[in-house]
């Protein structure tokens, strides 16, 4: 079953046209990664399809629903939800009030709890700084915060954009690990990343965006193996 849909999806900056008649679809509890160099329109595919920008043509149906229309600040409460690049949190809030943003549209206070508690075993370090300000923590943990956030929101759609960036190595490691594990329990994954190779090491299929067109798709296995990619962004 098709989750998201995407079809002949256009996006301009004003007169410059960043995203050109693209066209993907993301199977329910898919991991799928959108991997390309910088400008290729990877980040504002994302905030179209999040609602933050709108298509000049073509259409995004998620749940089967065209949502080109859809108040973009109604969609986190239909399970759609965005981890931005450059992270976006509120830093002048507390680890646990970004997080309780992040169940903003719930109503199940003992569900919230619960869940703050998972974001706490799943990021030891938030648990740590429950009580400072986010805007003081390092850009891993701000990172932590920024994917716990949407995770409090119960996304049955997580898009993700960049979550490795600026990150130390062993930050990184931990990050993907999460990935993998809200995968793992059913969350479908649409992955915008720099790091082309640990991208599509966990995931289904893949994307390869140039010059805001896709370019080529298939599994990420495949991917990793085709020599087009491997010159172009794994670095081989």
């Amino acid at each position: 079953m098709k989750l998201l849909d995407v079809t002949n999806l256009s996006v301009a900056y004003g007169g410059i046209q960043a995203v050109k008649d693209i066209n993907l679809h993301i199977e329910q509890g898919e991991l799928v990664s959108l991997i390309g160099a910088n400008g290729a329109g990877k980040t504002t595919t994302l905030k179209t399809l999040s609602g933050m920008l709108k298509p000049v043509a073509g259409h995004i149906h998620y749940h089967g629903i065209d949502i080109n229309s859809v108040p973009n600040h109604t969609l986190v409460s239909r399970g759609l939800a965005l981890v931005p690049e450059g992270r976006g949190i509120f830093p002048r809030l507390t680890v646990t009030e970004n997080l309780q943003m992040g169940a903003y549209y719930r109503n199940d206070k003992a569900d919230i709890e619960t869940d703050m508690e998972k974001m706490f075993v799943t990021f030891p370090r938030l648990k740590e700084r429950f009580k400072q300000l986010a805007g003081t923590l390092s850009g891993g943990e701000q990172q932590m915060v920024a994917m716990a956030r949407a995770l409090m929101s119960r996304p049955k759609l997580l898009l993700l954009d960049e979550p490795s960036m600026g990150l130390a190595p062993i930050i990184v490691q931990k990050i993907f690990e999460v990935v993998q594990q809200v995968s793992a329990q059913g969350v479908t994954i649409l992955l915008v990343e720099q790091n082309a190779k640990l991208a599509l090491q966990i995931s289904d299929r893949g994307y390869v965006m140039e010059s805001g067109r896709i370019t080529l798709t298939d599994e990420a296995s495949a991917l990793l193996d085709n020599d087009k990619v491997r010159q172009a962004y794994l670095g081989e």
